[in-house]
C-alpha cells in the first residue's frame, strides 16, 4: 500500500493564546516545520512519482520517506489545538463560526481537487465540522471516540475493499465526483479519511486543555511521543516478523504506514506530532526573541495561504518546466527547499503590512 503525507494550518483562524494571555508561538513553529515536511513529500510525489515506494537507496528519498504520513497528522493535531484554544466565549458562537469556516474549506478544497488530487482541505472541513460538535465533551469521552474511530476503521478494512476506486501506480482515484465515491473516499479510503483521521483532531482538542506553556507538560509531550513511536514501530516489527507471514495479505494490519491508516500508524503519527509540538513549545521560550523565530513565525501563521501557493505556484511551475514524474528525490528535495525559503521570505514580508495571510484574511472576512 502507498502512503500519504501532508499538511496543514491553523485553519480554525483562531488566535492561540497562553490560556488567555500570551500567544503560544511554539505552535507557529510547529506548523512551520510541518509545512516544510509537507512540501518535501508533495514535491517528491509530483516530481519523482515515488510516493509510497520502497527506499531506492537515495538519501533524500529515505529522508522524505520518514516524513510521509507524519507532517499531515501533525497539522491535524495542531488544528485541533487551535480550535480548542479558540477565544470564542459562547459555545453556540464557536459552533456557528466553525461550521462557516468548514464550508469555506470544503469549497476551497473541492476547487483545489481539480488541480491536485492530494488535497486535504476538504477533509479538514469535516474535521472542523465534527470537531465543533464534539468540543464540549470531556477528555474521557474524546479518548473513547478516538479509540472507536480506529476500531471502526479496522472493521471496515476487514469488510470493505480498500483499493476500490484507486489506481495506486498513478495515484488517481476514479469516481471521486460521484456520491458513493466521495463518501467512500471521505470516510474510508481517501488520503486522510475521517475514520480514523478525525482522531488526530480530537487529540489536538485534548491537548489544548493541558497547560501547554508549562515546561513539565512540554517534556511529557516529548516523552510520551517518543514512547508511542517506539512502541508502535517495535510492535509492527515483532508482529510482522513473527506472527504474520511476510507474504500474508493480513500484513496491512500491523503497518505503521499512513495508507491504510491502521491503529499502529495512528499511534506512531500521534507520537511524532507530540514530539514536534513538545520540542517547538520547549524551545520557543528560549529562542522567542531571536531573529530565527521572528522570521519563521509569520509563515507558521500563514500556512493555509502557503499551502495553496505550494500547489498553484510551486507545482504549477514544476509542471510548466516539464519536471513532473521525471526527476529524482534529490532534485525534488532541492526544489522543495527553494520553495520553502521563498515562502518564508514571502510570509515574513507580507506580515510587515498585513496581520494575516491572504487566505486566512479571506476566510475570516467571509465567515466571521
Amino acid at each position: 500500500m502507498i502512503l500519504h503525507q501532508n499538511h496543514l494550518v491553523q485553519l480554525s483562524g483562531n488566535e492561540e493564546m497562553h490560556h488567555g494571555s500570551e500567544r503560544l508561538i511554539g505552535l507557529d513553529a510547529a506548523r512551520y516545520f510541518a509545512f516544510i515536511g509537507m512540501v518535501l513529500v508533495n514535491f517528491d510525489v509530483v516530481m519523482s512519482m515515488s510516493y509510497g515506494v520502497q527506499s531506492n537507496g537515495e538519501f533524500a528519498h529515505q529522508v522524505i520517506g520518514q516524513l510521509q504520513g507524519r507532517a499531515s497528522a501533525t497539522f491535524v493535531v495542531l488544528a485541533g489545538i487551535g480550535l480548542g484554544l479558540s477565544g470564542f466565549k459562547r459555545e453556540s458562537q464557536t459552533v456557528n463560526i466553525t461550521i462557516k469556516r468548514a464550508l469555506f474549506l470544503l469549497v476551497l478544497g473541492l476547487l483545489n481537487m481539480s488541480i491536485f488530487e492530494g488535497d486535504i482541505l476538504h477533509y479538514y472541513a469535516f474535521y472542523f465540522f465534527f470537531g465543533a460538535f464534539l468540543l464540549p465533551f470531556s477528555n474521557r469521552v474524546l479518548i473513547a471516540i478516538i479509540g472507536l474511530l480506529n476500531l471502526a476503521f479496522l472493521v471496515m478494512m476487514l469488510s470493505i475493499d480498500y483499493e476500490s476506486g484507486w489506481n495506486f501506480e498513478e495515484l488517481t482515484y476514479s469516481g471521486f465526483w460521484t456520491i458513493d465515491g466521495f463518501i467512500r473516499n471521505l470516510f474510508f479510503n481517501g488520503f486522510h479519511p475521517v475514520f480514523p483521521w478525525l482522531g488526530f483532531f480530537l487529540l489536538g482538542i485534548f491537548l489544548s486543555r493541558t497547560l501547554l506553556q508549562d515546561r513539565r507538560v512540554q517534556i511529557k509531550l516529548i516523552t510520551w511521543g517518543l514512547a508511542a513511536v517506539v512502541f508502535s514501530e517495535v510492535m509492527s516489527y515483532v508482529l510482522s516478523a513473527y506472527l504474520i507471514p511476510a507474504d500474508s495479505e493480513m500484513q496491512f494490519l500491523v503497518t505503521t504506514d499512513s495508507m491504510p491508516p491502521m491503529p499502529l500508524y495512528f499511534i506512531a503519527a500521534s507520537g511524532s506530532a507530540l514530539i514536534i509540538i513538545g520540542f517547538c513549545l520547549l524551545l520557543s521560550e528560549r529562542f522567542r526573541g531571536t531573529r530565527m523565530f521572528s522570521v519563521i513565525s509569520p509563515a507558521g501563521r500563514q500556512t493555509l495561504t502557503l499551502y495553496i501557493l505550494h500547489i498553484v505556484v510551486g507545482m504549477g511551475f514544476i509542471d510548466a518546466l516539464g519536471f513532473t514524474g521525471r526527476q529524482t528525490s534529490s532534485q525534488a528535495f532541492v526544489a522543495a527547499m527553494i520553495f520553502c525559503i521563498l515562502a518564508t521570505i514571502f510570509a515574513f514580508t507580507w506580515s510587515k503590512w498585513f496581520g494575516r495571510g491572504l487566505a486566512e484574511s479571506l476566510m475570516r472576512k467571509l465567515t466571521g
